[in-house]
This record gives C-alpha cells, structure tokens and sequence, in this order.
C-alpha cells in the first residue's frame, strides 16, 4: 500500500516499491483492463517469517518498527479479496483496492495479542535496524529483499504505515483475520524452544 503514497517525484527506498509503482503506471497506460489490489504488510511475512524465532527463543517481538502503527494483513485475506474479485471482475475494472487487517497499532498492542493467544506474557522490543538487518543478511535474503524490508521498517518508524481500509469487508463479506486468531492459527510456530523439542 505505500504505492498510494507514491509519484514520479515521491518514492521510497525499497526497489519492490519503486518497481511495483512503475508496474502501475506501465499497466495504467496499456489500456488493458485492470484491477490493482494493494494489501499492506503480510501477518505470514513479518510475523510469522521474521518474528517467530524471537518469540520461541525470548518471548518477544524483536522487530525494529519504533512505536509506529501497522495494520498487517493475513495472504489468506488477500486471497479471499482477490478470489471475489476474480469471481466476476466486470465491476472491478479500473478499480484500486487497499488491503488492510482489522486494526492499525503499533507492535505494543500486537504483542498482547500475541500474548493472549499464545497464553503467556510476549513483549515488543524495538531492535537497532543494523541488528536487526545482520539477522536478515543470516538468513540469506537477496540484497533486493533486504532492501525492502530495511525500507518497510523505517517508513513504519516513520508513521507512513498508519491506515486502514474497510475494503476486504466490502470486498468479501467478511471481516480479515486480527493478529490474536492469526497467532492462535499458527501457535506451533511460536512454541517456546524447550516446549518444542521432544
């Protein structure tokens, strides 16, 4: 979604956002018909992928986010959006969908979340961006991928990742999935280490 904030003179530094804006444009002027759907963070990506280690090892959601809001968004949402979408796209042609999940808030407020799911305490601990890039470098993301999520975590810093839409509700009837049932969907992943070894 931070394409919506995005011009031929305002940009960001992730190259996945400045290639997904030229990707607009470029399917704009074609004349084809289109529908852009917009999801903001995936739940799957940063929560499940980049924090769950965190949270087995130390009960915490070490993420370099600062005290801004986010309103992530689960890919099975995004399915679903896209699946009514496809369902019949005559309506939806020319049309720009932002995703977003049910709730903007900052990483404060998911941490409870997590901790209810999880039925122990999870705090947020608000991690250096050159720490927690080191992590990322680890885990051999391509430079590309690193520089996104670098990007990501400052504009949320920033406040720009602050929004929220109705859209999925529109979209489908239904209302996306928060991060207490996403978490308690995906509780193995975020099991302690000395609870999930045998």
């Amino acid at each position: 979604m931070t394409v919506t904030q995005m011009s031929i003179t305002e940009t960001t530094d992730s190259p996945q956002h400045k290639l997904h804006w030229l990707a607009e444009q470029a399917l704009s002027w074609s004349g084809l018909p289109v529908i852009t759907v917009r999801p903001t963070v995936f739940m799957e990506g940063f929560f499940l992928m980049l924090a769950a280690n965190g949270v087995r090892a130390s009960d915490e959601l070490a993420l370099p986010m600062g005290g801004g809001k986010t309103s992530p968004i689960s890919a099975v949402d995004v399915a679903r959006a896209v699946s009514a979408i496809l369902d019949d796209p005559a309506p939806h042609i020319g049309q720009i969908y932002d995703l977003t999940g049910p709730e903007s808030a900052d990483l404060d407020h998911y941490a409870r979340a997590f901790s209810e799911a999880l039925g122990r305490p999870i705090r947020y601990r608000d991690v250096p961006l050159p720490a927690w890039s080191e992590g990322l470098r680890q885990m051999r993301f391509p430079e590309h991928v690193f520089s996104h999520l670098s990007a990501m975590t400052e504009l949320n810093r920033q406040g720009r990742s602050d929004r929220m839409t109705d859209t999925m509700y529109k979209l489908t009837g239904q209302t996306p999935t928060n991060m207490r049932d996403f978490v308690k969907l995906h509780a193995a992943e975020f099991k302690q280490r000395e609870q999930a070894q045998p």
